[in-house]
């Protein structure tokens, strides 16, 4: 028997980024917006940023962006790149950013994929910009961020510049009225197997996905915070913080183009007394490497947010010395990204918490998760031993990627297929074990290459660690770790050590037949170990190896 609908009493209120411009315009007025520049530090305020998104929008629709335009930027983290993060998707058009460590050929390709009409380019990044020129047919327009004072680009095509736009335009502009189902913006995957694939999200997916970020059990950033995002502006939106501070009044402070450097990020933490720092595990990798150094310390920062990759744990034990706690975060780009966080219970047992903060945490208010069998798709159950594919839905994840690409990806029941291997606990924690491409299949048994390259990472002189299947006649695929060794210890550490030393933490059949010490494990453009170059370039497995070894 049907039950009769019958509807709530409540407002058609539709749910886009335009509340956030309205609660930074009335709410947020006098919170800092800082920029780390070349010639020094810029600073702004939101009140001051408003009316010049206002003048951007009126730009955008003079030179002709409509309503589902694609305007792309290739731009550092700084505050001309924010503006744009509001303009473009209030205005009714899509936000493309553009991922300035890929290759020309993909950047060409996704440019031309996503068909962008207008290009918004920072000054130091017109190299990366020209090997594409007389390829990407769609941009009609390229419009250059430069830097005051800067010399006008030689042997590039006619530009647009700026600050002389925005000039031109009224402090107010008429922002229509949205429908939360458009498209806000879109960002591709890194193309770690084939081409990228651009996943498109809704106003209604960010608006929801940023009170996500907000709720205190999961990122949980607040009006107080100062935000310092490590993480790229056009890596998943920078994980919706840029919206989460805007819609929190949180003060911001970009890198600019040091985001890569250890002691930019921690001078700039100092200066400006951030509380809250955000990115991939290889940066803070080469953070504590600079404390420990120097003897410096950030006593201010509350929460250093990791995602990307899984946290070894002697990085977040390392951090935890340092006094700076790691806060474990799972997602992707077809998430928006957030999708589970490592929060730990209040009446957890202290001989229980790091093992729970070294997890991808629970999954986040909003979204559903499951793991599957990868051969049947029968659902597996949460005991914490079964593993197999996670599978999610909810309001910010993906149901397809732009121009229709792989649509396998979702399941007949309407369930998004993430290709990460994980086991769950019955208190529903996510324990990753790989990536469907990732996982070693040896002998019949399965050996999770990202907890040996975590307990590889645990020794001492070990820098850094990833490992691969290669073939084996007899036991199918056989693990390879290749290491880097820490400067002081370079050439002081051999294979042997690292295999003694795994006894005991790994299973026997899991301890690598070979250990390639190298000078730096090639890395994506947005951070993480770059597998596929290392299966490229590998040679075989060295015949006669042992066998007891995995017997």
């Amino acid at each position: 028997m049907e039950v009769a609908a019958v509807e709530g009493l409540m407002q058609d209120y539709e749910l886009s980024l335009q509340h956030v411009l309205w609660r930074v315009e009335r709410l947020h007025q006098n919170k800092e917006v800082v920029t780390k520049r070349d010639e020094g530090i810029h600073r702004t305020t939101y009140g001051e940023m408003v009316p010049r998104i206002n003048r951007l929008a009126g730009a955008l629709k003079r030179i002709g962006v409509k309503p589902g335009d694609r305007v792309a930027t290739l731009a550092w983290n700084n505050n001309r790149h924010l503006e744009l993060y509001y303009a473009i998707p209030c205005m009714g058009a899509v936000l493309h950013t553009l991922n300035l460590r890929l290759f020309p050929q993909h950047l060409e390709f996704i440019i031309n994929d996503a068909a962008d009409k207008v290009l918004f380019v920072d000054q130091t990044l017109l190299p990366l910009l020209k090997p594409l020129l007389g390829k990407i047919p769609t941009i009609e327009t390229i419009v250059l961020m430069a830097e005051p004072g800067a010399p006008p680009p030689e042997g590039m095509p006619q530009m647009l510049d700026y600050e002389s736009l925005l000039a031109a335009e009224s402090d107010s502009y008429p922002w229509p009225k949205l429908s939360e189902r458009m498209a806000a913006a879109m960002c591709y995957t890194s193309g770690t197997t084939g081409n990228p694939k651009g996943v498109v999200y809704s106003h209604r997916s960010q608006f929801i996905h940023t009170m996500g970020v907000l709720q205190l059990d999961n990122l949980g950033l607040g009006s107080n915070d100062v935000l310092l995002p490590v993480v790229p502006m056009f890596h998943a939106n920078s994980w919706g913080l840029p919206y989460a501070a805007g819609m929190a009044g949180s003060k911001v402070v970009f890198l600019g183009r040091f985001s890569a450097d250890a002691k930019s990020i921690v001078e700039l933490a100092e200066q400006e007394d951030a509380t809250y720092l955000a990115g991939v595990p290889t940066i803070w990798i080469g953070l504590a490497g600079y404390l420990k150094e120097t003897g410096k310390r950030l006593p201010k920062v509350r929460t250093v947010v990791c995602g990307g990759s899984a946290v070894p744990q002697a990085l977040m034990e390392t951090m935890d010395s340092l006094g700076l706690h790691i806060l474990h975060a799972w997602g992707m780009t077809e998430t928006s990204p957030l999708g589970s966080v490592a929060r730990v219970p209040a009446d957890t047992k202290p001989e229980d918490e790091l093992r729970l903060r070294l997890t991808q945490g629970r999954v986040t208010p909003g979204v559903e998760i499951r793991i599957t069998d990868p051969t049947s798709g029968e659902e597996l159950p949460w005991d914490g031993v079964a593993f197999g594919e996670i599978q999610v839905r909810g309001p910010w994840i993906a149901r397809g990627y732009h121009n229709g690409y792989d649509p396998d990806k979702l399941t007949e029941d309407g369930w998004f297929r993430t290709g990460d291997v994980a086991k769950i606990s019955p208190e529903g924690y996510i324990q990753i074990v790989d990536r469907t491409k990732d996982v070693i299949k040896s002998g019949g048994e399965w050996i999770s290459s990202v907890e040996l390259e975590n307990a590889v990472m645990a020794h001492p002189k070990i820098l850094e660690a990833a490992v691969i299947g290669l073939p084996h006649a007899r036991w199918d695929e056989r693990p390879v770790v290749y290491a880097v060794a820490r400067p002081e210890f370079k050439g002081q550490v051999g294979e042997d050590e690292i295999k003694e030393f795994l006894k005991g933490k790994v299973a026997k059949w899991w301890v690598p037949d070979e250990v390639r010490f190298i000078d730096e494990v090639p890395k994506t453009s947005v951070g993480k170990f770059d597998k596929k170059v290392l299966r490229a370039n590998a040679v075989p497995i060295k015949e006669g190896v042992k066998e007891e070894a995995r017997k």
